[in-house]
């Protein structure tokens, strides 16, 4: 069976996506300032390993849980009105991609499962 990370082209398209979807969440005044002393390559890598791992691909993520990445952001304000807008980013940065949307489908499905673990809910 062909994992989500090989239907959605593997590492190339993984980092295409990342590069795309965080132009797109630091142009968003609603949320940029969650990234202002973010060393930004460094969680473009993390993204990518963390993403990778989770549509089923190579497991070379070694960071934080999703709780322990979040909690200083939770500090600051972080709500689910801003995991929505993170996750319509995501779900526009695919479409940019031209993804399908079955597989547009599987990620978001993916990326709604993470909603507790983010906001430690």
């Amino acid at each position: 069976m062909t994992t989500l990370f090989e239907q959605l082209g593997g590492n190339a398209s993984v980092d295409a996506a990342v590069d795309i979807f965080y132009r797109k969440v630091l142009s968003d005044d609603s949320i940029s300032h969650f990234f202002d002393d973010v060393d930004m390559d460094r969680m473009r890598a993390m993204q990518k390993s963390f993403l990778t791992m989770a549509f089923g691909g190579p497991n070379g993520y070694t960071g934080s849980s999703l709780r322990e990445a979040h909690a200083p952001l939770l500090k600051q304000g972080l709500d689910t009105s801003h995991f929505t807008t993170v996750a319509g980013h995501l779900q526009a940065t695919l479409k940019e991609l031209n993804v399908s949307d079955e597989l547009i489908e599987q990620v978001m499905t993916i990326a709604a499962g993470t909603h507790d673990d983010v906001l430690s809910l």
